[in-house]
């Protein structure tokens, strides 16, 4: 692990929250920092690695994985409902909540400090092939089930995933962009992509909530043991069924093992489904893998040695 990565995410986590706090920036900051992130430093980041992926038969599990675990993630909170009376509406949370992980954001800045840059590529594919096209599709199924609104054509889900610019920046570094470019493009994306983590961790200092829903306690304890838990347990015999080994497989399980991602949260909480809920699952996530990703990266180094 890259010590100073990750004091770089602690020291940048705490000046958010002291921000948020102090109210030193206006109330849109997070949501501010969180689009720059998303227009310029994603796309950076993938011009900068995705034309060093190796292609390899394997790498389709990096693919199906979060695929897989969705429906793991289904028949999970079906029988935790079943068994422990969940209401319908912190059903519908913990779906959205434990399938989607905040692969991107976080996930590209936790991969880089723990295993590397070299395995960021993997962790653009597990995001852009996985989670991103779950939210497209699977989460917008959820939230039209259980928040009343129509069910997405799919023509719709087309059109949000072709609005979206990592998508092009994704396409573009697959197809045309060189592994090795002029230096000087190759430096200003490289210094973009750099900047995405000490961006994505302020803007997260800036908006965590911390609130604790005492009537819904159940509920968060099993979404943060199947999220943080239990989904990169499930990860780690399905990269060795599908062939991984070294950074893929490393990559691959420390994705699956991501927060809640917080945009499926804040979809949940403009649904009006277990807002309190939904925000705490994104909260306590991130605070809590602060200690379970660093564990899993230990326990995947354990399986490539």
């Amino acid at each position: 692990m890259a010590f100073d990565a990750f004091a770089l995410i602690l020291a940048m986590l705490a000046l958010g929250m002291a921000f948020a706090r102090l109210r030193a920036f206006p109330d849109n900051a997070g949501d501010v920092i969180n689009r720059v992130v998303l227009y310029v430093c994603l796309p950076a980041a993938m011009l900068t690695y995705v034309p060093r992926l190796q292609l390899d038969p394997s790498l389709m599990g990096v693919v199906v994985t979060p695929w897989l675990l969705t429906v793991a993630t289904v028949a999970l909170v079906a029988l935790a409902t079943r068994v422990l009376k969940f209401r319908r509406d912190e059903h519908a949370v913990l779906l959205l909540c434990v399938a989607l992980c905040n692969s991107s954001f976080i996930g590209y800045p936790m991969v880089r400090a723990l295993l590397g840059e070299h395995a960021l590529p993997y962790a653009v594919v597990y995001d852009q092939f996985g989670t991103f096209i779950l939210l497209s599709t699977f989460g917008l199924y959820v939230l039209a089930r259980y928040g009343g609104d129509a069910p997405p054509t799919a023509r719709e889900v087309v059109l949000r995933i072709a609005k979206f610019p990592p998508v092009w920046a994704l396409l573009f570094g697959l197809t045309l962009m060189p592994e090795q470019p002029p230096a000087w493009i190759a430096s200003a994306l490289q210094k973009l992509a750099d900047a995405m983590l000490p961006l994505v961790m302020l803007a997260v200092g800036l908006t965590l909530q911390l609130k604790l829903p005492r009537d819904e306690l159940k509920p968060l304890a099993v979404g943060l043991l199947l999220r943080l838990l239990v989904m990169p347990a499930l990860a780690v015999p399905l990269s060795l069924a599908f062939g991984m080994r070294g950074e893929m497989l490393q990559a691959n399980v420390l994705e699956s093992a991501m927060p809640t991602m917080i945009t499926a949260a804040a979809l949940a909480i403009s649904h009006q489904l277990a807002p309190r809920l939904a925000a705490a699952l994104v909260g306590y996530g991130i605070l809590l893998s602060l200690v379970t990703l660093p564990m899993w990266a230990w326990v995947v180094g354990l399986l490539v040695l």
